[in-house]
């Protein structure tokens, strides 16, 4: 995956997590309970975030070259919006309980995926 889709990537996930994020505050303020809509908070406020690292690790193979770090940190972000952000969209607009078992893969996937950032910004050999 090249910069340049990589930094598509993190642009329209940017405007999905300030969608979502509209979409909480004024479309479910009143339809469902203050838990589930603090839930549905909190994955638009990580999706936003890690938008941003999309963004980052598109500029940062921009301006270091290419690596294995940083396209796998691109995949565990994406693949942590999807379960973390995507399980606590799931779980406000259901009320699935069960579904908050799936956050924290999403979570720990991101962990990964800033580790293997930091890695990723060497110079290349």
């Amino acid at each position: 995956m090249n910069n340049t889709t990589i930094l598509k990537l993190g642009g329209f996930n940017a405007v999905l997590a300030i969608a979502a994020g509209a979409f909480g505050a004024h479309g479910l303020r009143d339809q469902v309970a203050p838990a589930l809509l603090s839930a549905f908070e909190t994955g638009a406020q990580y999706h936003f975030y890690h938008a941003l690292g999309l963004i980052a690790v598109g500029l940062t193979i921009g301006s270091l070259g290419r690596n294995r770090m940083l396209t796998g940190s691109t995949w565990c972000m994406l693949a942590g919006i999807a379960l973390f952000s995507g399980s606590l969209y799931a779980l406000a607009l259901t009320g699935i309980r069960a579904l908050g078992a799936i956050t924290p893969i999403g979570g720990t996937l991101w962990i990964v995926a800033w580790c293997m950032f930091a890695i990723g910004c060497r110079k290349p050999d």
